[in-house]
């Protein structure tokens, strides 16, 4: 089940994965803007109004945009860096040999080794298999002789949001995937 609804703020940005529950409160308060989505996620019930003898409720979009401007430019954010999202930014393919590998066997390699300053950053790292980053080892790409297949990028937001790896309905995939930037891995 898709449990969580795509915040976004007013003009469309991707701000949070939120549970229903926080969805539904938006709607409470009047907070939403504008939605987006093929259908409702949810129909949330809540009490009976005595007077007109209905009983609220409240339709849950799977994208709902909020009311009122980000406190920060939200493309100035450098999204989080995990594993589980560079292997998926890099299609699980090893930056050395092109070969495609289980997550299993992946791991994540600095361009520039730790050992030698490297970060720990989304332009420094790409996927390698355990031979080529062995056969690597603390050399750049150069000294090793090891051109890369691909270079190193940070996500955009959008990007960001589909590498999180969620569950989520194909209406909402769309959605993004429609705003990724040009040439991007994810298309």
């Amino acid at each position: 089940m898709h449990s969580h609804v795509l915040q976004l703020d007013i003009q469309g940005t991707p701000q949070a994965w939120v549970s229903l529950e926080q969805a539904v409160l938006h709607y409470a308060c009047d907070d939403v803007a504008w939605e987006d989505g093929d259908a409702p996620l949810a129909t949330m019930r809540g009490g009976f109004n005595v007077a007109r003898g209905v009983q609220s409720r409240i339709e849950v979009a799977p994208i709902i945009a909020l009311r009122g401007a980000s406190k920060i430019n939200l493309f100035d954010v450098i999204p989080g860096l995990t594993k589980r999202k560079l292997l998926r930014r890099d299609r699980h393919t090893c930056a050395y040999c092109a070969g495609v590998f289980p997550e299993q066997v992946l791991q994540c390699e600095h361009v520039l080794p730790a050992s030698r300053g490297g970060a720990w950053s989304w332009t420094n790292l790409v996927t390698a298999c355990a031979v080529c980053n062995g056969r690597k080892a603390a050399r750049t790409p150069e000294e090793a002789g090891m051109p890369l297949v691909y270079l190193p990028y940070v996500p955009s937001r959008f990007e960001n949001f589909l590498l999180e790896g969620r569950n989520i309905r194909a209406d909402v995939h769309e959605w993004l995937a429609r705003r990724l930037p040009k040439g991007s891995r994810l298309q």
